[in-house]
């Protein structure tokens, strides 16, 4: 059996740091095309069982899919899961060559699992559907600062607040047209959009940030979004299960199409009035109907079938 290798890269804006575990020292290649060229041809030639590197804002995008692009297994993970993972381990000083040590140590101990990375037209569909929310936040801050705002100002602030949502509807046709031109996305969206409370806004949202919905389980689906209740047991105490991580701007999405789903989605609206009735609390029940429509969407999407009033369980 051939030794296995694994490396973690530490991703910043100008520099990637590279580190191989068990091997002393790291080595840097710039964070540019001709960098990354070298960094690739390095791991070509040293044919690692895993790379890992955190997701840092779109800088890790580059040299992870020139890696999948490589065919050098890659893995983008969540920092906080490696940040937790060095203070497991005693690694409490941070520079960017320990980072990349613990990323290769992370690698080699939990071996998260290799997904395909966004091709390039998914990249700019998740890069429209961010600046879309920058927007929307950039309006909601200006609407509060609207309320307060003494009289020299509030002219200049309310014509802002039309600018942007001028820029939000022109964003949101941008959206539309690029999903419309994939036949791929655009059979998907029909089929979400088919379920009652899901609309273009969340649609193309689970679209650009979620794109393993429909290939995982209903559990890993859930683990992923982070809308899996975790145990808090220890002994004979049985703590509250409580979510927690997972991928906040889904939640969010998804979060806002289940109030409107306990309304106006007959299944959700059915099963949200039985939590209720059974003694739980309000967010309990909500949290609980937001896994479901989320296992229901899953399955829509695995099976390719619209919305159905018993829509079939993703097993």
């Amino acid at each position: 059996m051939s030794q296995e290798t694994f490396v973690g890269i530490d991703v910043s804006k100008a520099q990637l740091d590279v580190a191989i575990h068990l091997q002393a020292g790291a080595r840097d290649f710039p964070n540019d095309g001709k960098g990354i060229s070298k960094l690739v041809a390095f791991l070509q030639d040293l044919a690692p069982t895993l790379v890992v590197l955190e997701a840092t804002g779109g800088y890790e995008m580059p040299v992870a899919c020139a890696l999948g692009a490589a065919q050098v297994p890659v893995a983008v993970v969540n920092p906080r899961q490696t940040r937790d993972f060095a203070k497991s381990t005693g690694r409490l000083a941070k520079t960017d060559a320990i980072d990349a040590a613990v990323l290769a140590h992370f690698a080699h101990a939990v071996r998260p699992e290799v997904r395909p990375l966004p091709d390039g037209d998914a990249r700019e569909l998740q890069a429209l559907v961010a600046r879309r929310q920058q927007l929307q936040d950039m309006v909601t801050t200006e609407k509060n600062r609207l309320d307060t705002a003494p009289k020299a100002i509030r002219v200049g602030v309310a014509k802002h607040i039309e600018w942007l949502e001028k820029q939000v509807k022109a964003m949101d046709d941008d959206l539309d047209r690029m999903i419309r031109s994939s036949p791929i996305w655009r059979e998907k969206d029909e089929v979400l959009r088919s379920a009652p409370s899901i609309g273009a806004k969340t649609s193309s949202k689970l679209l650009a940030k979620l794109p393993e919905l429909g290939t995982l389980n209903r559990r890993q689906i859930a683990s992923l979004v982070g809308v899996a209740p975790f145990n808090r047991d220890s002994g004979r105490l049985r703590g509250e299960r409580h979510i927690w991580g997972g991928r906040a701007d889904v939640r969010s999405a998804l979060y806002m199409a289940t109030l409107s789903a306990i309304r106006y989605n007959p299944v959700i609206a059915e099963f949200y009035s039985r939590l209720k009735a059974s003694g739980k609390e309000s967010k309990v029940a909500l949290i609980a109907c937001m896994r479901k429509l989320l296992t229901i969407l899953n399955a829509m999407l695995k099976n390719m079938t619209p919305w159905q009033h018993q829509a079939p369980q993703n097993p």
